[in-house]
């Protein structure tokens, strides 16, 4: 029976971003799973499910665990943006048999202070409310943040691809100090799985000094791994394979030591 990966895209994406790993991870061998995160299967450019505004981490991890435990054996859970802090959740759950972080959301414990994340969500963090209203970068936030790596001709195909995202989840993830039920923690000593975790030095939004802070959380079972030439869309950036190559041979290697 092949190995599955579950595959769980981040802030403002759907199961597209992983358009080019599914095809090399196919070819490979795995059974590939991308699911679509609450509220995200809309027209981007429709108007969101109300509900999106308010929806937590916690949310959208009870639905994962829903359809994780569906696939009846652990899947390798990878995830990018978001969708990686959103892995590390389920990974303290015991619902992974592997955990590949792709330039990762941190969980609560890290402090972001700089400049460039900051600038990178500035839109929503100047919108009085925004934890409770459905968020959308602008179009020069996105470059700025994550687009900038993407050749221009790809640039604005790829920002009408993204829909909104819960204002809830961004106040969890950047707020955490003053989130009550603590949405973004994550108690590390349960995650006893292996675990990749993925940087790009030229990450903006999820800058490599803090993906660094967040592969020491798991130092006891984490491989880490920066890519000089890649930023925050390193599954679909210029060069994307050399992360794929690498992320394929680390889960072979997990498959020979098995």
């Amino acid at each position: 029976m092949a190995d599955t990966i579950f595959m769980i895209h981040g802030m403002w994406c759907g199961p597209w971003i992983w358009d080019n790993y599914r095809r090399v991870f196919e070819a490979d061998g795995y059974h590939c799973v991308t699911t679509t995160l609450p509220y995200h299967a809309m027209d981007p450019r429709g108007v969101p499910d109300p509900r999106l505004g308010t929806a937590s981490l916690l949310d959208y991890a009870e639905a994962l665990e829903q359809e994780v435990k569906q696939l009846g054996a652990k899947p390798i859970l990878m995830g990018h943006s978001m969708g990686g802090l959103l892995a590390q959740i389920l990974g303290t759950r015991g619902l992974a048999r592997a955990l590949v972080l792709l330039t990762p959301a941190w969980p609560s414990g890290i402090v972001v202070l700089t400049p460039s994340a900051i600038r990178s969500h500035w839109t929503s963090l100047t919108t009085w409310g925004f934890w409770r209203k459905p968020v959308r970068p602008t179009f020069g936030e996105a470059v700025y943040s994550m687009m900038h790596l993407l050749p221009e001709e790809e640039r604005e195909k790829t920002y009408d691809k993204f829909v909104y995202e819960s204002g809830r989840t961004v106040f969890e993830i950047g707020y955490w100090l003053f989130d009550s039920r603590g949405a973004s923690r994550v108690d590390e000593s349960k995650v006893t799985c292996p675990v990749l975790t993925v940087a790009g030095a030229q990450d903006r939004i999820i800058p490599a000094s803090i993906v660094r802070r967040v592969a020491r959380k798991y130092k006891a079972v984490s491989t880490y791994k920066e890519f000089e030439n890649h930023a925050h869309l390193v599954v679909t950036e210029p060069r994307w394979q050399e992360v794929a190559e690498y992320v394929g041979g680390w889960l072979r290697s997990l498959r020979t030591a098995s």
